[in-house]
């Protein structure tokens, strides 16, 4: 089975691509993806099969090597950010959650250009929390 690393995922589109070690990349939809997995970070070792589509080659059933480790998680204890920056940071949450709240109140899903940032600090919130 080819192997490589995720070159791009987005997991809102369901797809993105894989680059292969021996060059070239690879499309991979969200159908290809191990049970229970979601999304694939960029630079995660993937090993998958191989198949051709209309337009060039498509991975399938792709499985996760050596899944890429969150910088958070990697970041010694003593490195942990001080309490007061964390509430700084959880104060400017709280205005992007406001803004994705008020377009569900609206009867409407969040604006990408919300969604996406409110997302990603969600995200690195979680990692320095789970230290």
């Amino acid at each position: 089975m080819p192997t490589g690393k995720v070159k791009w995922y987005d997991a809102e589109k369901g797809f993105g691509f894989l680059s292969k070690d021996e060059g070239g990349d690879v499309y991979v939809r969200a159908d290809a993806l191990p049970a229970g997995t979601s999304t694939l970070k960029p630079g995660a070792r993937v090993e998958f099969g191989l198949v051709q589509g209309r337009r060039g080659d498509q991975a399938l059933q792709v499985r996760l090597l050596d899944p890429v480790v969150s910088v958070a998680k990697a970041v010694s204890k003593s490195q942990r950010k001080k309490p007061a920056d964390m509430v700084n940071i959880i104060e400017d949450l709280y205005g992007l959650l406001e803004r994705v709240q008020g377009a569900y109140r609206a009867g409407r899903h969040p604006d990408a250009k919300i969604a996406g940032p409110t997302a990603k600090v969600l995200r690195a919130l979680a990692d320095e929390l789970e230290l």
